[in-house]
């Protein structure tokens, strides 16, 4: 039941974007309460996660995105 730092990072991340499931989220909390470390990380990736909706930031649209992919592939 035990999980790393990387993977409690991970399910950090996955977590803040409702990407992960209840297990890996009680994982995540109970590797909290024993890491002073990932607490501290997941606190300002929450934080981060908050200042940027309030920004207004957004995503690339998949086209946009492929759009990208087509001009990088035809500049190398």
């Amino acid at each position: 039941m035990k999980i790393t730092c990387g993977q409690a990072a991970d399910i950090c991340n996955r977590s803040q974007y409702k990407e992960s499931n209840f297990w890996e989220r009680l994982k995540l909390r109970l590797h909290m309460a024993q890491c002073k470390t990932c607490k501290s990380y997941s606190r300002r990736n929450a934080k981060l996660t908050s200042l940027c909706d309030k920004a207004g930031l957004c995503c690339l649209s998949e086209e946009d995105k492929k759009g990208m992919r087509r001009n990088l592939e035809n500049q190398a």
